[in-house]
């Protein structure tokens, strides 16, 4: 299945603790589904001292899964994605505005 959400694109968490809020992917993992979005999903984690770190409560952004992220259309509002051909070229586009979303 091709991928409707990629590194880069703006997107607004659906569902969770973060609900509402929208950030930029960071990374996206298609083989469990999931994505990094950048300071949302935040998690403490405990480092060790080393000479290249500090060490001590370091936040990081867990993966969310992709079901819960929705791109972010022109008017602001979560949309789907969908693809068509325009050319030779198969492009996605916002299903609420038709605006292609890759540039």
């Amino acid at each position: 299945m091709a991928a409707k959400l990629k590194k880069g694109d703006n997107v607004i968490v659906l569902t969770g603790k973060d609900k509402g809020k929208t950030g930029t992917i960071e990374s996206v993992s298609p083989k469990t589904g999931k994505a990094v979005v950048g300071g949302l999903n935040m998690a403490v984690r405990h480092t060790r001292q080393s000479q290249q770190s500090q060490g001590g409560r370091i936040p990081q952004a867990m993966p969310i899964d992709l079901s819960n992220l929705a791109i972010v259309d022109a008017n602001g509002k979560p949309t789907r994605v969908g693809f068509r051909m325009e050319g030779d070229k198969k492009v996605r586009f916002a299903k609420t505005t038709g605006d292609v979303i890759d540039a």
